[in-house]
């Protein structure tokens, strides 16, 4: 099955699992391992409230980051099973096995996966006025002026960084990638015209591109999306090209089956809910709320993937 029809089967849902409720802990902890403000942040802050609604207990966001994740994951890795520490996984949860060359934590053994929240796909965007259209266009104009053209990369190592390496590769094209320390300077100056391209989140780029600021050449996913249905996707040009973010909810290893599924069923239930769903798609995520199978499956999937575009752009960290 291919990723996309996996993606979209899980978005679809199925019957919610009856569960055996424990003894839930008093508070909480969901670490992120990014600063807050930004699209995973978002995704658990909505999540916590939406479990708090229907476990009644607290749950606290815990904004943990550096290191492409690891310093928030390494904590949840070594945390007590019980259901009182967790982590709001990302796409780098399964990207940085084969980035790093010290692994602090084996992204399926020394985790429980719970549910698969929401994806995102990505968006390759250039300044107003760099004087193309769509891929095709960017392709011609790079391809005419070879390593004149400059992409931000925000994040090294990110899904949108490694998706604007796929896309160099199988472009056939020469871009200079230039790094920033986050998603909203490198933003800024595609705007300024300082750079010329940027592949980005959907909630990233969403009001610029509405407010015509910057300009949507294709979409990472091989449908075109509802909010942006003029902008193709890149898989139109580049055949296969798919790459897109996710979030999704895991504890530590062994956790016990009934808290599991009590964290599964409620979280499910969040994202089925509509006010949370309309949240969710507003910022440009597509809600899924999977159940614990279905998510390390799709873990294992996204290991596997990522580690063959590492290994073809010879990304590496420390």
């Amino acid at each position: 099955m291919q990723r996309r029809d996996f993606l979209a089967l899980l978005a679809a849902g199925t019957l919610l699992p009856a569960g055996v409720r424990a003894a839930p802990p008093a508070v909480t902890r969901i670490l992120v391992g990014a600063t807050p403000g930004g699209g995973t942040d978002l995704v658990a802050r909505a999540l916590a409230a939406g479990l708090e609604q229907r476990l009644r207990q607290t749950f606290i966001v815990e904004n943990r980051g550096g290191a492409a994740g690891n310093i928030a994951a390494t904590a949840v890795a070594k945390a007590e099973p019980d259901g009182s520490t967790l982590l709001l996984s990302y796409t780098s949860h399964a990207i940085n096995p084969a980035l790093f060359e010290k692994k602090p934590f084996d992204p399926l053994k020394d985790f429980t996966p719970v549910s698969l929240i929401a994806s995102s796909p990505l968006l390759l965007v250039s300044r107003p006025d760099l004087g193309v259209k769509n891929v095709r266009e960017l392709i011609a104009l790079s391809k005419s002026r070879p390593g004149k053209l400059s992409i931000a990369v925000a994040g090294i190592g990110s899904a949108n960084h490694l998706a604007g390496e796929m896309l160099k590769l199988e472009a056939g094209i020469d871009l200079v990638s230039v790094p920033y320390k986050g998603a909203a300077p490198a933003v800024a100056d595609v705007v300024a015209s300082q750079v010329d391209l940027l592949i980005g989140n959907v909630a990233t780029v969403q009001p610029l591109l509405q407010a015509g600021k910057i300009r949507g050449l294709g979409v990472s996913s091989p449908k075109r999306l509802a909010a942006f249905p003029d902008i193709a996707p890149v898989a139109e040009v580049i055949p296969g090209f798919d790459y897109s973010s996710w979030y999704g909810l895991v504890g530590p290893a062994g956790m016990p089956a009934d808290v599991v599924a009590r964290l599964e069923q409620a979280a499910r239930a969040a994202v089925a809910e509509p006010a949370m769903r309309k949240r969710l798609t507003g910022e440009g995520l597509v809600p899924v709320g999977s159940d614990a199978g279905q998510f390390r499956h799709f873990l294992q999937g996204e290991i596997a993937r990522w580690a063959k575009v590492v290994a073809a752009t010879g990304t590496r960290m420390g």
